[in-house]
């Protein structure tokens, strides 16, 4: 059996959202919106163990007790903070304020010119996608996918497995025919339940998690002259400065 796909996350996989990203918009959607919180890096780090946005806040709420603005209804107020900070988001995206991660764009075209399919399984909003690819790869970019599987599509987020075993269904793919990219523990252990290889490349926030099952751990990607830091091989089949499809069709599927 060969590998047919590679699936996907993005918040901190194919790009590093999460810090200088999400947190900032976050952040200024508050400002805006006359909110009184801040969300620090430390404390941005701590809510990330929570997936998806609305989610995350909801959390925040029930474990932090922040102030609430008078007369508002919370699900009502969160709403409008995800809605405001998607719109900000967006102008970060479409400026070219977030770049993709090292050899994220190299692997697509890798890819795509050994007829290896792509796909998307993520618990950001499907709008996020859509701005990222397209600020970073052209409109063409959002046809390099068979699926984009994203945000309230399923009915738990991640650590679940639901994302992924919808895309497995959805394109009807066996999991040993796929390959999994996630950067953080609730990523690899939704790809895990869905009995996906994942192979992970960690971010600031994720780097000391333990990736428990995954089948290769790397800083990155990787692009000619920015070379991968191998952090964890249990298969001991990774060599060179790079994740290649050759490495990839060598040792899965």
């Amino acid at each position: 059996m060969s590998l047919k796909a590679l699936i996907f996350d993005v918040d901190g996989t194919l790009a590093d959202t999460e810090r200088n990203g999400h947190r900032v918009a976050y952040n200024r959607a508050f400002e805006q919106l006359g909110v009184e919180w801040n969300w620090s890096e430390t404390t941005y780090g701590e809510l990330l163990t929570v997936s998806g946005g609305k989610e995350r806040m909801k959390y925040f709420v029930e474990n932090y007790q922040p102030v609430i603005p008078a007369d508002s209804a919370i699900e009502e107020l969160i709403a409008d903070i995800y809605y405001c900070k998607t719109k900000i988001f967006k102008e970060m995206l479409l400026t070219g304020l977030i770049p993709l991660r090292s050899g994220v764009e190299r692997l697509f075209n890798e890819a795509r010119e050994a007829g290896i399919r792509l796909a998307i399984a993520t618990t950001t909003a499907p709008s996020n996608i859509q701005y990222l690819l397209t600020s970073t790869l052209g409109e063409e970019s959002l046809d390099w996918f068979d699926i984009i599987a994203a945000g309230d599509i399923v009915e738990n987020k991640k650590p679940s497995p639901e994302i992924y075993q919808l895309v497995l269904k959805e394109m009807g793919w066996k999991a040993e025919e796929c390959v999994a990219f996630e950067d953080s523990e609730n990523g690899c252990l939704s790809a895990r339940g869905a009995d996906l290889p994942v192979i992970i490349t960690v971010n600031a926030y994720t780097r000391e998690e333990p990736f428990i099952g995954a089948a290769l751990v790397l800083d990155q990607l990787g692009d000619p002259g920015d070379p991968v830091e191998l952090i964890d091989d249990p298969q001991g089949a990774f060599e060179g400065s790079m994740l290649s499809i050759d490495y990839l069709t060598s040792n899965f599927g």
